[in-house]
C-alpha cells in the first residue's frame, strides 16, 4: 500500500470492523426482541441474522487484503474504495437500524400494531441506500478492470449488497 491511503486503512481497520458489525448494513437490524412484537417474524429475523457473518467475513477480508504486502498500489485502491463506500452506507443506514430496532420496546398494539409502517419504512429506505451503494460499486468495478484483485473484491461486495437486497425484499413482501 502506498500513500495517504495506505496510512489511512491501517487507521482504521478497527473501526471498519465495528461500524459493519454494528450496523450490518442495516440488517443486523433485527434482534430476538423484535419478533415478539409481531411485526417480523423468526423466519425474518433468522435471515437478518445470516447477513451479520457475512459482513463481517467481507469486511475482514477487505482490510486484510488491502494490507498484504504483495497487493499491487492499484488493487489496494479499489479494495480501499470498496471498504470506504461500506463505511459509508454503514452510517447511513444506523438511523434505519434504530427505526427497526425500536420495535422491540414496543409492544400490545394488537392487530393494528403502527409499527408495521415504520418497519417497512426502513426496510425500504435501506433497500434504496443498497441498490445505490450497488451503482457505485459497480462503477468503482469499472474503473478497477486492470485491478483483477481490486475488482473480484468489489465484485464480493456487490454480491453481498444484492444478497442483503434480497432478503430486505423478502421481508418487505411480509409487512
Amino acid at each position: 500500500m502506498h500513500g495517504l491511503m495506505g496510512t489511512m486503512l491501517f487507521s482504521f481497520p478497527a473501526r471498519a470492523h465495528r461500524k459493519m458489525l454494528a450496523a450490518g448494513l442495516g440488517l443486523a437490524l433485527v434482534s430476538p426482541g423484535v419478533c415478539g412484537a409481531g411485526v417480523l417474524s423468526e423466519s425474518d429475523f433468522r435471515q437478518a441474522e445470516s447477513l451479520k457473518p457475512l459482513f463481517a467475513n467481507l469486511m475482514n477480508d477487505l482490510v486484510a487484503t488491502a494490507k498484504r504486502p504483495d497487493v499491487s498500489g492499484g488493487d489496494a485502491e479499489c479494495v480501499n474504495s470498496t471498504v470506504r463506500e461500506l463505511l459509508q452506507i454503514s452510517d447511513e443506514l444506523a438511523s434505519y437500524e434504530y427505526l427497526i430496532t425500536m420495535e422491540k420496546d414496543l409492544t400490545d398494539f394488537g392487530d393494528k400494531n403502527p409499527m408495521r409502517d415504520i418497519v417497512k419504512f426502513a426496510v425500504d429506505k435501506s433497500s434504496t441506500i443498497l441498490t445505490g451503494e450497488r451503482k457505485r460499486l459497480v462503477q468503482i468495478s469499472e474503473r478497477c478492470t486492470k485491478y483483477p484483485l481490486g475488482q473480484g473484491k468489489i465484485e464480493q461486495a456487490v454480491t453481498v449488497i444484492d444478497t442483503t437486497t434480497g432478503i430486505l425484499d423478502s421481508i418487505r413482501a411480509r409487512l
